[in-house]
């Protein structure tokens, strides 16, 4: 006859279990900086795992319009993530985008709205109202589920697998596409130093790449 393990035991091999998944992620500290030395914020950065491929996800963000500015001003999206776009403000908006990886125009609307815009290719995708020109945001949509955004000190942290990976980074100020990395995560912490020329302007974008 089997014994069930006394509950002290189970609870043991769980907590170490627990800690070895734990151990098995290791934890990167991004700094962003442009070339002048100061922090940048709104640094899209992005890890393509070289070694496996991770399993799929369909989850959902946000872009809001407060202040006749979209909100966040950068996103960053796995492929296949639904945005939805409510209108914070009193007046009337119309979100639209003629990018190559996504196209689409929302109707002219104010608040709630229950349009959800599927992100379905990978790219970059320049969002624009039809009654602002000045409304302006950016939807960077990447395969891998492994990415962040910088804040505005310029700093980020993530927590990934260990492995081989493919760095790319990118800002709607780059000059010109940022080079490519590889980078090796342990299952240690790794600090990543990113430096970007940020003296362009969103009326002559970078490549993203």
């Amino acid at each position: 006859m089997m014994r069930s393990m006394p509950f002290a035991a189970a609870a043991g091999m769980l907590c170490a279990l627990l800690a070895a998944l734990t151990a098995a992620a290791g934890t990167v500290n991004i700094v962003a900086k442009a070339t002048t030395g100061a922090p940048a914020g709104d640094v899209v950065v992005v890890f393509d795992p070289l070694d496996a491929t991770p399993p799929p996800s369909h989850p959902t963000a946000v872009v809001d319009q407060v202040n006749k500015t979209y909100v966040p001003h950068v996103s960053v999206v796995r492929t296949g993530t639904t945005i939805s776009f409510p209108n914070s403000d009193r007046i009337h908006h119309q979100v639209y985008s003629f990018s190559a990886a996504k196209q689409f125009q929302l109707d002219l609307y104010a608040g709630s709205t229950n349009s959800h815009v599927l992100f379905d290719k990978p790219g970059l995708v320049v969002l624009g109202c039809n009654i602002h020109d000045r409304m302006l945001a950016f939807v960077v949509v990447v395969d891998t589920p492994y990415f962040t955004k910088t804040a505005a000190t310029g700093s980020a942290r993530l927590e990934l697998p260990p492995g081989h990976y493919s760095l790319r980074s990118w800002h709607p100020d780059l000059t010109a596409a940022a080079p490519v990395q590889r980078i090796t995560v342990g299952d240690g912490a790794l600090d990543l130093p990113v430096v970007l020329d940020l003296s362009g302007s969103p009326d002559n974008l970078a490549t993203w790449h």
